[in-house]
Order: C-alpha cells, then structure tokens, then sequence
C-alpha cells in the first residue's frame, strides 16, 4: 500500500517559482525511484526529473537548469523546485514511485515502469 499526494501547485505568471510536493505513504521509502511526470492536455506524460535513493539526479532537457528534484527520506516527501517557469511547463504534474528499479531511474523511463502514482497537481503559467 503506496499512496502519493502531491499538493503546492497553482497558477504562476511567467518566470515565477513554484514548490511542488509529494506525500509519500509507505512501509518504506528504501529503494524507491521517485519520478515527477507532467502531462499536458493531447501530449503524452513526460517524466521530467526523477530521484533515486541514493540522491542521483536526471532531467529531461526541457526543464535542466530549472527544476530541482530532492526527497527527504525521513519525511517521506519529494519534492519539485521549479524555477523560471514558462507557459509550456503548464501541465498537471505527478510524483510516481518505482520500488523496482532503483538502479534505472531516469527521466527517459517509461511510466509503466511506475507503480505508484498521486493524483496530480496542476501547474498552470500565464504569459
């Protein structure tokens, strides 16, 4: 039983931050890939930044240099720092978890491989 919240999104203007979080619910947090996925309406779901247990980082190009992925195990919270926003960035945004494959988490992973996903919080930015 794995349960993800994701709460601190909403309606920025260009070039504005937003903190997005994820609640994470489970027996253990060891060993999880954390992923926050976007998808916007009639695009397919895009990993954008995923976190292993160890703190190893990936991005997908569109948001390197922008966003910063980071957990904090003892919380059992990920978290999505998003700076310098655009309007292509609106989406909803997802945190998913993969307890299987630690040792393959990218942004390029597909979302199948994702076990575990929240309901999403929406990321709208105005131009």
């Amino acid at each position: 039983q794995v349960h993800l919240v994701e709460s601190g999104g909403g309606s920025v203007q260009d070039g504005g931050p937003l903190r997005p979080f994820c609640a994470v619910s489970a027996s253990s947090y060891s060993g999880y890939c954390m992923c926050w996925f976007r998808q916007a309406p009639g695009q397919q779901r895009e990993g954008v930044a995923t976190i292993n247990s160890y703190g190893s980082t990936s991005y997908a190009a569109s948001v390197k240099g922008r966003f910063t992925i980071s957990q904090d195990t003892d919380k059992n919270t990920l978290y999505l720092r998003m700076d310098s926003l655009k309007p292509e960035d609106t989406a909803m945004y997802y945190c998913a978890a993969d307890p299987y494959r630690n040792d393959r988490c990218y942004s390029g992973s597909p979302s199948r491989w994702y076990n575990y996903w929240g309901q999403g919080t929406q990321v709208t930015v105005s131009s």
